[in-house]
C-alpha cells in the first residue's frame, strides 16, 4: 500500500499534421545534449571539433520528467536573474532499446515522434557551478524548465536534416539554423546514450541548440518552430511569490 498518493506520469499530447489528437505520450525521463551545434559551442566558449574524428563524446545532462510544460505558460523560475532560452529538437522514444550497446543502424526504430522544445537555463546558476567545477543541476533541472510542443509521429514529419529550427521572442528572431548542423545526429546520440543508460519507451531527448541563446523576461512571448509542422507558442509569466 502506498503511504502517499502516487503522482501521475507527465504526459505530452500527440497530434497529426492536421492537428487531430492522437493520444498522449507519458514521459519517463528527459535526457539533454549540450553543445550539439558548433555555433552555440563557440558562443559558450567551448572548443569546436574541426572534423568528425575530433568530435569526442557528447555532453549529457538531465531534467526531471515533471519539468515539461505543455500549455505554454512558464512562470519565471525562482533563484535566478538570468533565465535563458535554448530552442531544440525533441526526440520521443516509443520502444525500449535492446540490451547492450545500441547500434546507430538500429537507433531510429526506437523513435516514436518529434517535438520542438525549449531547454530553459538559469544561466547565472549554471555559470557559477561551472566556475567551481560543480554539477549543473540547479541551472538546468528545475520546475517548468522544459516547455514542449505536441508530438508528431515520426512518419508524419519526413527527413529531419533539411528542416529549419527557429525561435522568435516578442516577434523578433533570436535563433535560427537547420538540423543538418547538428554535430551528433539522432542515431549518434541514441547510440552514445546507450553506453550510459537503458533507454526506454517514454524517454525524451532534447538534442541541443543553435547559437543565439539570450535572456528571457516576464511578459516575453515565444514562438518556436521546426519546419512548418512542429510549433510551440507560449509566454513567460511573473515570478511566483
Amino acid at each position: 500500500m502506498d503511504v502517499i498518493p502516487a503522482p501521475a506520469a507527465p504526459r505530452i499530447p500527440v497530434r497529426g499534421r492536421d492537428g487531430r489528437p492522437l493520444g498522449n505520450f507519458p514521459v519517463r525521463r528527459i535526457y539533454c545534449v549540450g553543445r550539439n551545434f558548433a555555433d552555440h559551442a563557440r558562443e559558450m566558449g567551448a572548443p569546436v571539433a574541426t572534423s568528425e574524428a575530433d568530435r569526442g563524446n557528447p555532453v549529457f545532462f538531465m531534467k526531471p520528467a515533471d519539468a515539461i510544460v505543455t500549455d505554454g505558460v512558464v512562470p519565471y523560475p525562482r533563484g535566478t536573474q538570468d533565465l535563458h532560452h535554448e530552442v531544440e529538437l525533441v526526440v520521443a522514444l516509443g520502444s525500449d532499446a535492446p540490451p547492450g550497446l545500441l547500434p546507430t543502424t538500429a537507433a531510429m526504430a526506437l523513435v516514436y515522434g518529434y517535438g520542438v522544445g525549449l531547454d530553459l537555463t538559469r544561466r547565472d546558476l549554471q555559470a557559477a557551478a561551472k566556475a567551481k567545477g560543480l554539477p549543473w543541476d540547479t541551472g538546468k533541472g528545475f520546475d517548468h524548465a522544459a516547455p514542449i510542443s505536441a508530438l508528431l509521429p515520426v512518419a508524419m514529419l519526413g527527413p529531419l536534416a533539411s528542416l529549419p529550427i527557429t525561435l522568435d521572442i516578442n516577434g523578433q528572431r533570436r535563433q535560427q539554423s537547420t538540423l543538418d548542423q547538428l554535430i551528433w545526429d539522432v542515431p549518434d546520440i541514441l547510440h552514445a546514450l546507450s553506453k550510459l543508460y537503458a533507454l526506454r519507451a517514454g524517454d525524451l531527448v532534447f538534442m541541443g541548440t543553435p547559437a543565439g541563446v539570450a535572456a528571457l523576461q516576464p511578459g516575453d512571448v515565444f514562438h518556436a518552430c521546426i519546419g512548418d509542422a512542429l510549433v510551440l507558442d507560449g509566454r513567460i509569466d511573473a515570478q511566483p511569490t
